[in-house]
């Protein structure tokens, strides 16, 4: 790579990316590009700004891509009900792809040879970074630091600063978290620190976005969602952007004890890993669609998507947002969603997120006069399930007169 003469780094200023920034500097003799994303992560972007200039970067882009997040990755994976291994709601997988995008866009823009990134060559982000950045820009390079330097521990890190005179604020002694958190506006992840052993409970005032069930209030909140297509566009009858909607469902969410997660996960490159999680917006999502799905969508199309659903997760997590087969499942997906259009009702108390209710004025498929069980005036013959069972059962029947043993 000694051809680098300038490379975008994707940069949050606090002490790993700062670091990079004067490693990439010494080690490549290159000019450094920084981009700071600000996806609803709840801090103060604009002082990185600061703190890349006095570190001489010249080119600095600081970009508010909140709502882009929610409506052009959020909203596109929850129309699919993704969920990974069961559990996890995907809030780190789903950021990558739109920061990959902007990182090989900027480098465009500005001429760089190279990109970087400040994740670990344990984790799952290097892979997510770098899949996106090489199905957009194929031609890129990529500087992982984490996997050439020595620079191995917080102490070390710590040490470059001293003797490089990095300006970084954290060599303060206020308190710091022990864990090692990332956050958007759909979550808060927590790794590291006790959490390495999966016995250990995490302790209450680590969660920073949620009250535990317990302190939550003894009285229900109740809202309602309106959907359009398969995406939220009003709560409450109130119409709100997509980050604002997300925002807003975070705050009732969270006020209710709702979204907190604790799971041992099997990360991408082969390890398990134990992280906790905050999800409070998320956690009503998700059953909320599903209800304003069994409503309207037909139930082989419910079927279809639920069939697809794990795989389509599955390559979200691992960092395939921009392959070809991600996008088909979404084509296929997002064409289920023309008719999922109506309102869900949901109780929030004390951590759990309730369905209570779902209507549909023109796209429901629910019909009371057939499912009722009083009188249907002829609605539907009972008579007809009869052929339909035995027709059904033929194989089931010629197997067992054929003395097919089914144990």
């Amino acid at each position: 790579m000694s051809d680098i003469n300038k490379v975008v780094l994707a940069y949050s200023g606090g002490l790993d990316t700062s670091v990079i920034v004067k490693w990439l500097q010494e080690t490549y003799n290159c000019e450094v590009v920084t981009f700071t994303a600000d996806i609803g992560q709840g801090e103060e972007v604009e002082p990185a700004r600061a703190k890349a200039k006095a570190m001489g970067v010249k080119e600095i882009y600081i970009e508010d891509l909140r709502e882009e997040f929610v409506r052009d990755y959020v909203f596109p994976m929850f129309r699919a009900n993704a969920i990974y291994e069961g559990e996890y709601l995907l809030g780190t997988s789903i950021a990558r792809p739109l920061i990959a995008k902007r990182l090989v866009e900027i480098a465009a823009e500005t001429g760089a040879d190279a990109i970087s990134h400040g994740a670990t060559g344990k984790g799952n982000d290097q892979v997510r970074f770098e899949l996106g950045a090489y199905a957009l820009a194929p031609g890129i390079q990529v500087i992982a630091p984490w996997r050439e330097w020595d620079l191995n521990s917080r102490e070390k890190l710590m040490q470059f600063c001293e003797d490089h005179e990095i300006p970084v604020d954290f060599t303060s002694k206020k308190k710091k978290s022990p864990y090692s958190m990332d956050a958007n506006l759909l979550h808060i992840s927590y790794e590291g620190g006790n959490l390495e052993d999966p016995w250990w409970e995490a302790e209450e005032d680590m969660w920073r976005w949620s009250v535990s069930p317990e302190a939550a209030p003894d009285k229900p909140t109740y809202v309602t969602l309106t959907y359009e297509k398969g995406d939220i566009v009003a709560i409450d009858g109130e119409r709100l952007s997509a980050a604002d909607i997300l925002s807003k469902l975070n705050k009732l969410g969270g006020d209710n004890g709702i979204g907190r997660l604790d799971i041992v996960e099997n990360r991408y490159v082969g390890m398990k890993s134990r992280g906790c999680y905050e999800t409070p917006g998320g956690t009503i999502m998700l059953p909320a669609h599903r209800a304003i799905e069994s409503l309207t969508l037909d139930r082989e199309s419910a079927h279809l998507k639920d069939s697809v659903m794990p795989k389509y997760a599955e390559l979200l997590y691992n960092g395939y947002w921009w392959s070809p087969e991600r996008l088909a499942l979404q084509k296929l997906i997002d064409a289920t969603q023309e008719n999922v259009n109506g309102e869900v009702r949901m109780k929030l108390y004390k951590g759990a997120a309730t369905v209570v209710g779902r209507r549909s004025e023109n796209d429901s498929l629910f019909d009371a006069s057939i499912a009722t069980f009083e009188d249907d005036a002829g609605a539907y013959d009972q008579k007809d399930a009869e052929g339909f069972i035995k027709l059904n059962a033929l194989r089931l029947r010629i197997a067992a007169k054929n003395g097919r043993k089914l144990s």
